[in-house]
């Protein structure tokens, strides 16, 4: 599979077939997420991969703010993949002071580049994914008994595909380009 088509095809996946997501994929598909790009290098994503049932559990029922949706997909989902981030290494220089005016949410931002990156290696593996956008990531943190200095930044439900859905309308190039020549 090509970048480009593994972009187009790649979907939100919600429905997962009970399969267990063998360990040697898993570590193919973190091997290959490591080369997301990070400020200045700075590597700051970490993978936590929860398979065991009692964890995605409490993960699912009381660390998504009540919405039961993302409980659903989570609690169907063969693992459930935490990205968290290194605090204080990303946007700061030696100092401590921040590099730009961005500030800390350069650590963020290289989170989300890292669970982007984890969702296409998993896609070019035949493992779906979907990021979720409602937690409550302090008691996850305290689920996972997370180091101090790491915060989560995605949770992504990830198994074999049960669904296969439609690729959602995208805007054209014609709206959201903007040149300048």
């Amino acid at each position: 599979m090509n970048a480009k088509e593994c972009l187009e095809t790649r979907r939100s996946i919600r429905k997962y077939k009970s399969d267990a997501i063998p360990v040697d994929v898993l570590n193919e598909i973190v091997e290959t997420a490591k080369y997301a790009p990070s400020w200045k290098n700075t590597q700051i994503a970490r993978y936590h991969v929860v398979t065991n049932t009692e964890m995605k559990k409490k993960i699912a029922n009381d660390c998504v703010c009540d919405f039961t949706f993302n409980t659903k997909t989570l609690l169907h989902a063969p693992a459930i993949v935490i990205v968290t981030y290194v605090t204080k290494r990303c946007g700061y220089e030696r100092d401590g002071s921040f590099t730009t005016s961005k500030g800390d949410r350069w650590e963020m931002f290289n989170a989300g580049i890292a669970a982007q990156t984890f969702c296409l290696a998993a896609h070019e593996k035949g493992v779906g994914t979907c990021i979720m956008g409602i937690f409550d990531d302090a008691k996850i943190a305290e689920v996972l008994n997370l180091p101090e200095n790491q915060i989560v930044g995605a949770v992504i439900a990830a198994g074999y595909p049960d669904e296969t859905p439609e690729a959602p309308a995208r805007k054209g190039a014609d709206i959201i380009l903007t040149r300048y020549e």
